[in-house]
């Protein structure tokens, strides 16, 4: 079978310490969890930074330092930065993080393909802003990770394939659950997944409860799984028992050896990603 990429999200922007204690914020936490996370496989991590109130920032001198302990210890882990529009609207903003260079330069960004209404707030997503954000990776070297919330977000992707602006090969990320976009269910999934162009790697994400479910189905189908606290903080579907990034991570490797799916080193993933080495020194 075709290994699995394990994609940690640990922290996102959503949940705080009041909500579980487990969720990483300051910078020497998400350092601390990384590092850990990949003795169990973790190939890819996908980072969102926090201020030193805990809120979440685009800063890319918080990125720097983030980056800078993880490849201290783990510099072959693929980095993936945020530039979401859930809390930042403006273009320099959102881009600052792409700014960094040389050995803290991130592999990858996430690129959402659209606007989404989420259940309390809105990622806004102009095509003017995807696009320029688009450019600006590829002018810089850094692979979009490509966040697919619905059907239509796939349809964007082909159409800035068709104008020159995306290179293969692509990674999707594709999120189902959200309250206002694609459901976490079999039909859904099967009708994204079947309009993903040629030469691509598509990761699958379970929001909130959906989560175990979606891990499940990404372990069978996918080539990779998305997993971690950004997506969903409780172990059990009762919200009895909160998770820690460990517990849920560990699901997922369960999950493989129970269907004897091998997992992706993050040097083999670089390879399928066309990912250049990370500079050291």
């Amino acid at each position: 079978m075709k290994k699995l990429i394990i994609n940690f999200a640990p922290t996102g922007m959503i949940p705080t310490k009041d909500m579980t204690p487990h969720v990483p914020v300051r910078v020497e936490e998400i350092i601390a969890e990384v590092i850990e996370s990949e003795k169990l496989g973790v190939s890819m991590v996908h980072l969102h930074a926090r201020d030193h109130h805990g809120a979440p920032t685009y800063q890319k001198e918080v990125y720097a330092d983030i980056i800078s302990g993880i490849r201290e210890k783990k510099p072959e882990l693929i980095i993936v930065v945020s530039t979401s529009g859930r809390n930042f609207q403006e273009f320099e903003k959102r881009s600052d993080v792409l700014n960094l260079e040389g050995k803290l330069k991130p592999d990858m960004a996430s690129l959402t393909l659209s606007s989404l209404n989420f259940a309390q707030s809105a990622s806004v997503n102009s095509p003017e802003t995807i696009m320029r954000l688009a450019k600006m990776m590829t002018e810089k070297g850094i692979k979009p990770e490509l966040e697919i919330f619905d059907l239509g977000m796939v349809n964007f992707a082909n159409y800035l394939i068709r104008k020159g602006i995306l290179e293969p090969p692509y990674y999707f990320n594709i999120l189902l659950g959200n309250i206002a976009s694609a459901q976490a269910t079999l039909m859904h999934a099967g009708i994204i997944i079947s309009e993903l162009p040629a030469d691509s790697y598509y990761s699958i994400t379970g929001i909130g409860d959906n989560q175990k479910a979606m891990n499940a189905l990404a372990v069978i189908l996918a080539d990779g799984v998305r997993v971690g606290l950004e997506d969903n903080i409780w172990l059990d579907r009762e919200r009895k028992q909160l998770a820690t990034n460990m517990s849920l991570i560990e699901q997922v490797t369960r999950l493989a050896k129970a269907f004897d799916r091998p997992i992706a080193a993050a040097n083999e993933v670089r390879a399928m990603l066309n990912l250049p080495g990370v500079q050291r020194g």
